[in-house]
């Protein structure tokens, strides 16, 4: 089964998320989304066309170490 592209990584204890996205064959981190705006921009800036309707698409995006749409500190 294919991982999805896009990883929003567990809250830090500091809050926010990183967001990583898989292409060209590795991994590139594209910085900490601290709300879904953050990441919406964050995706945008990666070439997602519709950053919004992917969000919560599990082919698209894959949420790890807490619930989806959580950005504060572990």
């Amino acid at each position: 089964m294919r991982r999805a592209p896009i990883i929003v990584h567990r809250p830090s204890v500091s809050g926010g998320r990183r967001v990583s996205v898989h292409r060209h064959g590795r991994d590139e981190i594209l910085g900490t989304a601290h709300s879904d705006h953050d990441l919406v921009v964050f995706l945008e800036g990666a070439g997602i066309e519709d950053p919004d309707a992917v969000l919560d698409d599990q082919r698209w995006v894959e949420w790890r170490g807490g619930p989806a749409h959580e950005f504060r500190a572990a």
